[in-house]
């Protein structure tokens, strides 16, 4: 098999095609975007192909068949017939002012005038500059005008631990995009991808004809590797390499249809040879785990939350839900979908083992003052579970409790709600790479936490006791509910106790 050059960091189509990089072929979706409607709208997380994708639909439209051959666009595609495109990104570098935003966008139009040949009369206004462009283009090449808009959102993410500049990007960019509603007759195609989903009435007042394919099964890999591009495509890779694995660290994306590998991951693992949290090391998420921590989020539910479409879409600089964060970062996917007479509901989920382990790794260290003290008596844990030592793992976990200083809890809200013991023991087994399941659902209802460790299973229910004795209640509960009958395998049963004013396990049983 013929070996190419591996695209990590390529997103020019040009460059992967006459350079001789690996290239999955996308042009399938080029072709039905352009067949099937007009204004089109993507979400994907970051590093998952959109600006390559975009770059691809330029090529297309700007008519450069010969970088198409034998791919499925070169007999499915119009190259008689040729486009101007507008291309505008936000991609690069960080704004921190409605000034800046309004100056990188003036930069961006006039350079797409010097590309195009126009000039606008007056490049200080963006409205009727960003309005000149479409119409003189249209009428200068004689076909109507594509607009390709990439990291549409970017300018608003960078800000939103600063809600008023936040707010100020919001408008300038609206200001920006308004145009699109009334260039209908001058406009062949119009595409814009970002991370997020704003509400179109906060970006895209007016564009009601928006086609959102963000949950649209036709389009669900329109960006990420699908197992068979992994076992064609890069099939001259993967020697060495243990296929399983591969599928458990990086596969699992799904937007409501076939689930995708991580590209970025799959690629750095082709490079490197292994297997490491490359994708979450690339923007480790700071924000992201202080905004959960702010909001006392219980770390457990990130196994299983239920969303429906109306929380997926709630993102906006004053009102951002965990579940649409969350979803649309990356860090949750979609593990089921329900259709039910009010619409589609889903159930979220981690969806892979790099994620699973790298963010809880994240939470850890930024909830726990002695994280990286913990991280390191726990290599010992793996040994316990095996040989299913109680006594160690208790004490394990004693220890943790006890070495977090009385001042970081009056400190630190999270400290003060019923999840957060919960959370805390949850995020470190999570956190060192164990096969976990949290809230796991039987006939009798939901066992707290559920983990596999060689060939044992062990079941742990826990319980927030206001005094400071144990009640049993927690492996009463186990044992009444019968959580290990959904199991072949025989289960140890853990409950655990946490007395709230010693902020401390006073109950450990084991069944």
């Amino acid at each position: 098999m013929n070996r190419k050059k591996l695209p990590i960091g390529i997103q020019t189509f040009r460059q992967m095609i006459e350079e001789g990089y690996y290239y999955v072929d996308k042009t399938p979706f080029v072709a039905r975007m352009a067949e099937g409607g007009k204004y089109y709208f993507l979400s994907r997380p970051r590093r998952f192909g959109k600006s390559l994708f975009l770059d691809t639909l330029a090529e297309a439209f700007t008519g450069k068949p010969d970088l198409f051959s034998g791919l499925y666009l070169e007999r499915h595609w119009n190259w008689g017939t040729t486009h101007p495109v507008i291309r505008i990104s936000f991609a690069e570098g960080r704004l921190e002012s409605r000034d800046q935003l309004d100056a990188r966008i003036r930069r961006i139009l006039q350079t797409n005038a010097q590309h195009l040949g126009i000039t606008c009369a007056n490049e200080g206004d963006i409205v009727s500059c960003f309005e000149e462009l479409i119409t003189k283009a249209a009428r200068h090449f004689g076909s109507r005008t594509v607009v390709l808009v990439d990291e549409y959102d970017k300018p608003i993410l960078d800000n939103l631990t600063d809600p008023g500049t936040a707010r100020a990007m919001r408008e300038g960019l609206r200001n920006l995009y308004s145009v699109l509603k009334g260039q209908d007759a001058n406009l062949q195609l119009v595409f814009l991808t970002g991370v997020s989903k704003f509400s179109k009435v906060s970006i895209f007042s007016g564009l009601n004809n928006l086609s959102d394919i963000t949950l649209d099964a036709r389009y669900a890999t329109i960006c990420g590797y699908t197992e068979s591009d992994l076992d064609t495509v890069f099939a001259p890779e993967l020697e060495g390499l243990d296929r399983e694995a591969i599928r458990h660290w990086y596969n699992g994306y799904r937007w409501d249809g076939e689930p995708v590998y991580n590209p970025f991951d799959v690629l750095l693992l082709l490079d490197k040879r292994q297997f490491r949290a490359f994708w979450f090391e690339t923007g480790t998420p700071t924000f992201l785990v202080d905004w959960l921590q702010q909001r006392r989020f219980d770390t457990p539910k990130l196994e299983r939350l239920f969303a429906n479409e109306e929380l997926l879409s709630a993102f906006d600089v004053d009102l951002i839900r965990p579940e649409a964060m969350l979803w649309q970062t990356g860090y949750l996917t979609i593990r089921e979908k329900r259709i039910t007479p009010a619409g589609p509901s889903y159930f979220l989920g981690l969806p892979n083992h790099e994620v699973r382990t790298a963010l809880n790794r994240a939470i850890q260290l930024s909830w726990l003052p002695n994280a990286s003290e913990v991280m390191e008596a726990a290599l010992d844990l793996y040994g316990w579970l095996a040989e299913n030592d109680q006594a160690a793992l208790r004490s394990h976990f004693e220890q943790l409790y006890a070495g977090i200083p009385h001042d970081w809890y009056r400190s630190n809200p999270i400290a003060g709600y019923e999840g957060y013991f919960a959370s805390v023991f949850y995020s470190h087994l999570a956190g060192l790479g164990l096969d976990i399941t949290a809230e796991d659902v039987s006939s009798q209802g939901r066992c707290d936490l559920a983990i596999r460790y060689g060939s044992r299973l062990y079941l742990i229910e826990f319980k927030l006791v206001d005094g400071q004795e144990p009640t049993g209640e927690a492996l009463a509960q186990l044992k009444r509910k019968n959580y290990a009958a959904k199991y072949a395998e025989e289960a140890v049963l853990i409950g655990i106790e946490f007395s709230k004013p010693l902020r401390q396990i006073v109950g450990w049983d084991v069944a």
